[in-house]
């Protein structure tokens, strides 16, 4: 198993290109199985999670070539209704093969997925708005079992705010008879970049970005090439990154309107953001101010940026108080923090940081995907050597977090544990 060494106490500098995302190139990958032909998708990242979409849409039936950040799908020899366990149960997002099979082949047969222990993700939400497109749903032997000889276009209201949801919804109805309306869907960029290249793809789509999308079933739905949108995620790790170490960073790439809450949350701990013609310059503070943070659903501010946001708050001036809406359980590295010297204490969905304290560096461990780039942060502005264990989470997300940021100086290396 590998671990990635980082000595800290290194200020960052320079200049990084963030890679696409991977929340957009997840569902756009699926979208693929919704037509013949081949689909050509550039600025893929290379991640553990993209290869298993890739794999899985492999043993769906689909032609599936990759040449560098280029993938391509064709999905005209789609013969397999079925998402099996050993695929699934590495990763949520698996779920969304479960509307375009469906849409596609009137049948789907899809396991119970798996991914991050970071709370309950129920899909019970996708599986109700299926069913009132028409769908007949069981569950067997930890299985979803969907059929519908036709869908029929429905109005269809989330009761909380989902991504996958609104995402599986988008594609299960692009070929259900009539008009779908999804109230309370989720705004993020992602869901936009879906709903243009399924546009692309002949889908009659509207209101991506705003809480109500209409989707007018059509008949059928050609190839297309789409460039999957810069990782805002990415992006934000890259911003933090510049002010744990007090650097200088020019993130190359981005798009600066797709995290707004982030930008604004930074500047106000005294962070500078420029915005420049090919991305940002993000400058860090020589005292850092506290700030509170909530995450919520887009536009505000994301669960996934919160415990990267953590680690900032350790080097603050006073108390910051950090609340988690989202997921109920995504304080686990808040233990592994501590072992680092942060003073941070966990009350029900709140966390509370007392800034200023000095961090060292430590063995911990990477509990998920976004915990375990808290870590490589912390480490990277801790003094001594920081080692962080189970690193094939942080392989789920970030292309090349490591040598990307041994590029701005950083000091650190992957290794066999």
């Amino acid at each position: 198993m590998e671990k990635i060494v980082i000595e800290g106490g290194h200020r960052l500098e320079g200049t990084v290109v963030v890679s696409g995302a991977k929340n957009a190139a997840l569902p756009i990958l699926v979208s693929a199985l919704l037509s013949d032909g081949t689909n050509t998708f550039d600025n893929v990242p290379d991640l553990k999670d993209v290869r298993t979409i890739k794999t899985l849409l492999a043993d769906l039936g689909a032609k599936v070539e990759t040449s560098g950040s280029v993938v391509k799908v064709d999905a005209t020899g789609l013969n397999n209704q079925e998402a099996p366990y050993d695929l699934v149960r590495t990763m949520r997002a698996s779920v969304l093969v479960l509307g375009p099979l469906l849409a596609r082949l009137g049948r789907a047969r899809v396991s119970l997925p798996g991914g991050c222990a970071i709370g309950a993700r129920p899909i019970n939400l996708h599986l109700k708005g299926l069913e009132e497109l028409g769908a007949v749903i069981s569950l067997s032997e930890g299985y979803i079992e969907a059929e519908a000889s036709s869908l029929k276009g429905a109005e269809i209201y989330f009761d909380i705010v989902t991504v996958t949801g609104t995402e599986n919804l988008m594609m299960a109805a692009v070929f259900a008879e009539g008009l779908t309306t999804l109230r309370n869907a989720a705004r993020e960029p992602e869901i936009v970049a879906l709903a243009e290249v399924l546009n692309q793809m002949g889908a009659q789509i509207t209101g991506a970005g705003t809480p109500v999308i209409e989707i007018r079933g059509v008949k059928t739905l050609k190839p297309t090439s789409f460039s999957i949108i810069p990782d805002r995620i990415e992006t934000g790790t890259f911003m933090i990154a510049a002010g744990v170490t007090g650097g200088d960073i020019k993130i190359v790439g981005c798009d600066p309107n797709h995290f707004r809450a982030v930008i604004n949350k930074l500047r106000q701990t005294g962070m500078t953001v420029e915005q420049e013609a090919d991305g940002l310059r993000v400058v860090g503070a020589e005292t850092i101010s506290s700030a509170d943070v909530k995450t919520l659903p887009y536009p505000g501010f994301p669960t996934d940026m919160q415990a990267q946001f953590m680690v900032l708050m350790c080097f603050a001036e006073g108390l910051s108080v950090i609340s988690e809406t989202i997921f109920e359980n995504r304080f686990i590295h808040v233990s592994e923090l501590q072992r680092m010297g942060a003073d941070i204490t966990v009350s029900g969905s709140a966390a509370v940081v007392k800034g200023g304290q000095r961090l060292t560096g430590a063995p911990v461990m990477a509990t998920d995907l976004r915990a375990s780039a808290s870590l490589i942060l912390a480490g990277l502005a801790a003094e001594g050597t920081t080692e962080v264990a189970r690193i094939y989470h942080i392989d789920r997300g970030y292309e090349s977090i490591e040598k990307k940021l041994s590029q701005l100086g950083g000091k650190l290396e992957r290794v066999n544990a």
